[in-house]
């Protein structure tokens, strides 16, 4: 398998595994954990699984969430198609009244 085959393979696989829904557990694991995912990127660069170029499990993670919140700030956007949607509810409407309205 080619150099390119082996670090697209590795990003694919391992650094996917790795940054899964990082967002959610990311601000919730210890130093010591954020070391541990870190060296297991740094072993594959150093052995030549990954190519030098991929940046750190840390980087990764705060490009994810800038992503989202560049995406859910759309939603703030009045021209923006779910900006109707993403409205906050009218709590002034007595819902539970309409919901008797009835057959």
């Amino acid at each position: 398998m080619t150099d390119l085959s082996l670090h697209m393979v590795y990003r694919a696989v391992v650094v996917a595994k790795l940054t899964y829904a990082a967002s959610a557990w990311w601000g919730f694991a210890s130093a010591a954990d954020r070391q541990r995912i870190e060296d297991v990127l740094r072993r594959g660069k150093r052995s030549g699984l990954c190519s030098g170029d991929v940046p750190t499990i840390a980087e990764l993670v705060d490009r994810a969430d800038d992503e989202l919140f560049e995406k859910v700030g759309l939603l703030c956007n009045p021209h923006h198609v779910l900006y109707n949607s993403s409205r906050p509810i009218d709590h002034s409407v007595n819902y539970s009244r309409l919901a008797r309205i009835g057959p």
